[in-house]
């Protein structure tokens, strides 16, 4: 008889838990709590359910929840049929998630309560869906126009607890999601069941060589803080699930929630985009409640020096991770090595708010438009590309991205950047970004940093700005903190960035000829600062 080939599927994730630590508790918001034997449990039951609606292997159901426990069950029982989750961005126009769902072939969806209204306003164009699953904190079911198939839990209930997920090929599609293009309609990634495995794995082996902070262990108490529509929440309910930790999950994001979220449940790892740190350090200094200690991975968008230093105050011990929707995400993540432990806490600091250095099984070059690789010796820039075994193949139906996604055999990310001689990578911008003026490339991330550490600053976005001798321009539109919103000036902003040119930490043109303050920035999605609309709101002035 010949060898069991073991294919590397979603559901081998659960292997470990189920018998070291079945006993770990879910937990959802102040209402829902069980452990790892009910989650396990439910998962079959989810399973079965879809299973009896029709669900068949390479059929599409979509989630439309906030972060949550039913979300963590789909993101096992959907993918372990052999049928794709696609994750909905609910944060997208209306317009924009109708394409996604009829784009991705939608057959069933599973939708909270609070996003009938949108869904309603579109569900006539809906060209693929058969049915929809009702999701509710409260068992109400409200008055929908929407053909109603079901109530999770009730279906939940009428599923079997015990199901045989079948073997297939590991190369199988699992799951699918839209990324936030600035231009056009969203583009589909998608990943399989390998893949998903295999980050999985590569997350947890980079907590083997952590020096600071130490990486995640099953001991930890994980919440998420990033959608769980956005890259599998970076992949870390996948590795929590894997590890066994008991899990939190936050339902519709309050920031007073989450900080008693984190207090009483005794969260000690997470992760987040700059945006979600600002809100919850501010809500953290109202209601001053200790956070130090927590673990917490910062992506999705550069962190500003200064909020780097507000988080070292609260205790928290941070590093961050870089990647994108196409990478699953996983690229890099910061890191010390051995001779940098005795560094001071700012040169420390330096490097931890930084890209850092590539995870176990990932190549990152830099590479020039002919598809050349430059050298790693700090100086050399050019677009940063990857190979890992976990980067997407392409963007679903649509070839011709797809190819030029993996031009010369690399994942061109479409960010500016360079590597030092000790492998470190340093992220200046992204190629759509970068300003340039006069023939020399200005990180307008770079300034973005140094004008965060000026105290009055809250936060700040930077942009080109045309300009007929030199080409680009830097214009920085800044968010003063309340307590300076009348005390701080375009000058100060000005007389502060001149140390930084002094030092030779920028060039004396990178100061900004013009500075904007204003009471908020435009965010996309995901919590980065939306330059698309800065250009719009600026440029034609």
């Amino acid at each position: 008889m010949p060898a069991y080939k073991y294919p590397l599927l979603i559901k081998q994730l659960l292997l470990a838990p189920s018998v070291r630590t079945p006993n770990k508790e879910i937990v959802y918001r102040d209402l829902v709590r069980f452990g790892y034997r009910t989650l396990f449990e439910r998962i079959n039951r989810l399973g079965s359910s879809l299973d009896k609606l029709g669900v068949k292997q390479g059929d599409t159901v979509a989630v439309v929840d906030y972060d949550s426990h039913r979300y963590l069950e789909s993101y096992f029982a959907i993918p372990m049929l052999g049928a794709v989750l696609h994750t909905v961005n609910w944060r997208l126009p209306p317009e924009q998630m109708l394409y996604t769902m009829n784009h991705a072939e939608d057959k069933i969806v599973l939708v909270h309560s609070d996003f009938l209204p949108v869904l309603e306003s579109f569900g006539d164009k809906l060209t693929t869906v058969e049915k929809f699953i009702l999701l509710t904190d409260d068992n109400k079911k409200p008055d929908t126009k929407l053909n109603i198939e079901a109530e999770y839990e009730e279906m939940l209930r009428a599923g079997s607890s015990s199901y045989d997920f079948p073997d297939f090929d590991e190369d199988t599609r699992a799951t699918l999601f839209y990324t936030t293009g600035t231009t056009g309609d969203p583009k589909g990634v998608y990943f399989t069941h390998r893949q998903i495995v295999l980050h999985t794995v590569g997350i947890a082996l980079l907590g083997a060589g952590q020096n600071y902070p130490r990486f995640v262990t099953p001991d930890e108490v994980y919440m998420p803080l990033t959608p769980m529509f956005h890259v599998h929440a970076w992949g870390t309910p996948y590795l929590s699930t894997m590890s066994g930790m008991k899990q939190v999950y936050p339902g519709k994001y309050d920031i007073m929630l989450l900080i008693k979220l984190i207090k009483k449940e005794g969260v000690t790892y997470t992760h987040c985009v700059p945006t979600i740190l600002g809100m919850l350090l501010l809500g953290v200094e109202m209601e001053g409640v200790d956070l130090s200690g927590l673990k917490m991975i910062i992506g999705g968008a550069a962190l500003p020096g200064g909020l780097a230093n507000q988080a070292l105050k609260a205790g928290i011990k941070f590093y961050c991770g870089y990647g994108l929707s196409e990478t699953c995400p996983l690229l890099t993540a910061t890191d010390l090595k051995d001779d940098m432990l005795d560094w001071d806490t700012d040169r420390k600091v330096s490097v931890l708010k930084g890209t850092g250095l590539p995870a176990p099984l990932v190549q990152v070059e830099i590479m020039d438009e002919s598809g050349r690789k430059l050298p790693h010796d700090g100086k050399s820039m050019g677009e940063i590309v990857a190979r890992a075994p976990w980067l997407t193949e392409g963007y679903f139906k649509k070839p011709k991205e797809s190819e030029q996604l993996w031009r010369y055999g690399w994942l061109h990310t479409g960010d500016i950047g360079y590597i030092d001689e000790g492998g470190y990578l340093y992220l200046t911008d992204r190629v759509k970004d970068v300003i340039k003026t006069g023939g020399e490339w200005i990180s307008s991330l770079k300034l973005e940093d140094l004008i965060s550490e000026h105290k009055a600053v809250a936060e700040a976005g930077v942009i080109g700005m045309p300009d007929e001798r030199w080409g680009e321009r830097p214009m920085a539109v800044v968010v003063p903190k309340p307590e300076y919103k009348d005390k701080i000036s375009p000058e100060d902003i000005k007389e502060f960035l001149q140390k930084f040119v002094e030092d030779g930490t920028i060039l004396k043109w990178a100061i900004p000829d013009r500075i904007e303050f204003v009471a908020q920035l435009p965010h996309t999605v995901v919590g980065k600062v939306d330059k698309k609309v800065l250009r719009k709101q600026y440029i034609s002035k």
